[in-house]
């Protein structure tokens, strides 16, 4: 029996080793990775915010062209003449015109430069939404690795007490025990199948958090490779993802597009030079054509302009404000994740050690209840310990990666590209150079490249 026992005790601690090697055919941490880039929505949804912010471009562009409309009438009368005979004629005319912008000191040209600045911050926005998606997926995946490790150590426990309960009622049989050391035995392994009840649900949920990251259910899941790279320091770190960070980008580019609002509305006070050209033929043969310009201009809007301009700069004042604040939510971001890799890398120094200490002791209460000198009761509470020891184990190297990533993210460095993820990128600006110069489809050769597109995506 006391074989038996030390077997036991040898196969729970070997559930610590939560990282070992699995299966050749298990799923990888870039394989979640990449599934989840292939398959999310949230990134399918962002990609069309930014074609469509693409598209402000084009028509903010147009609106520097000329525009050419038609005009096509049609007109049937009868009546009666003086002397009481019935009349009738027809009346046919059509029209071309064309009208275009001549000059406007510049509001329709800050006007594209603003829906640019707005591109770029969406495109910035794309980024952090990949980063977002990446990161949900790693913290999946090391959800369902921490959960199945959860349940490993509690099964090994639940078979530990189990025999360790078989044993006890053999000692009791043979009066080397009392019946309330079979209460106890029975006690705590009632215990342990409730929580290992606990843990099977906790992976329940971890899966179920999985598909809703990724787009399916977990595989068996290998062991995730060493933790990325990150900067040396957390100095280093906070330097970084003031450059790099999509989310600081993004709110810059507001700034900026809220300051060209401001010098926009300011213009808005000045006339327009606008020309026309007009066409226009009827069903007698007669032609006419003419052209014109027209100068117009505000002289008094009731207040509406100086309102505009007013709330043009509170709206700049706004984001000024917001990249400020962006700004240090980063730098707390990078700070909160270095305290908490620090944590988890002294957690696992410190847990290494108490599951050794634990296993010894174990080992040294076992040995001394055989003698006499020890309860059950003594030996029930070390193993407990032990098993709260390497549960410790299990969620400061999850903790250690969940840590890294978290870097990752703060920094903006959460992407496909710098993972060397194995998937088909999507190129933000293969679309906007497509439609920046307003296109007309099936007609100019950039409208036929952008049909390509569309297609290339799965949007025709």
């Amino acid at each position: 029996m006391r074989r038996k026992q030390i077997g036991l005790f040898r196969a729970l601690a070997t559930a610590t080793a939560v990282f070992a090697s699995t299966a050749a055919f298990a799923e990888t941490l870039s394989d979640t990775l990449a599934a989840a880039y292939r398959n999310s929505g949230i990134l399918d949804q962002q990609r069309a915010v930014l074609r469509a912010a693409d598209e402000d471009v084009a028509q903010a562009v147009a609106l520097l062209r000329p525009a050419i409309s038609y005009s096509a009438q049609y007109q049937y009368a009868q009546g009666r003449n003086n002397i009481g005979a019935v009349t009738s004629g027809t009346d046919a005319t059509l029209a071309i015109q064309a009208d275009m912008l001549l000059f406007d000191f510049g509001r329709s040209a800050l006007g594209v430069e603003i829906q640019k600045e707005t591109v770029l911050a969406t495109r910035a926005a794309l980024v952090d939404a990949e980063n977002t998606v990446l990161l949900n997926a790693v913290r999946s995946y090391l959800a369902v690795r921490r959960a199945s490790a959860f349940v490993g150590l509690r099964e090994n426990n639940v078979r530990l007490l189990t025999e360790q309960l078989r044993a006890t009622r053999d000692r009791f049989e043979v009066g080397e025990v009392t019946r309330t050391d079979v209460s106890l035995s029975e006690a705590r392994l009632a215990a342990a199948r409730s929580g290992l009840a606990a843990e099977r649900g906790g992976l329940a949920r971890a899966r179920e958090q999985f598909r809703a990251a990724v787009g399916r259910y977990p595989g068996t899941l290998a062991p995730p490779p060493a933790p990325p790279r990150v900067p040396d320091t957390e100095a280093q770190a906070k330097s970084l993802a003031q450059k790099s960070s999509p989310v600081l980008d993004q709110v810059q580019h507001q700034v900026t597009a809220a300051e060209l609002a401001v010098e926009s509305a300011t213009r808005a006070i000045r006339p327009s030079l606008s020309g026309t050209a007009r066409v226009t033929t009827d069903d007698d043969g007669n032609d006419s054509a003419s052209v014109g310009v027209s100068l117009s201009g505000p002289i008094y809007q009731g207040g509406s302009i100086s309102s505009q301009i007013r709330q043009a700069k509170a709206q700049r004042d706004r984001v000024r404000a917001q990249l400020y604040s962006t700004g240090l939510q980063i730098d707390q971001e990078v700070g909160n994740a270095y305290a908490n890799l620090a944590v988890a890398i002294a957690s696992i120094d410190a847990s290494n050690r108490q599951v050794r200490a634990a296993s010894l002791a174990l080992e040294g209460v076992r040995e001394e209840l055989s003698l006499g000198a020890r309860t059950t009761l003594e030996v029930l509470d070390q193993e407990n310990e032990l098993l709260d020891a390497q549960t410790n184990l299990v969620a400061a190297e999850i903790d250690r990666y969940s840590a890294a990533y978290d870097i990752l993210d703060a920094t903006g460095l959460l992407t496909a590209d710098y993972l060397g993820l194995n998937v088909p990128r999507y190129d933000p600006s293969a679309y906007y150079n497509a439609v920046k110069s307003a296109p007309v489809r099936d007609v100019s050769p950039q409208g036929q490249k952008l049909d390509r597109i569309l297609k290339s995506i799965g949007r025709e």
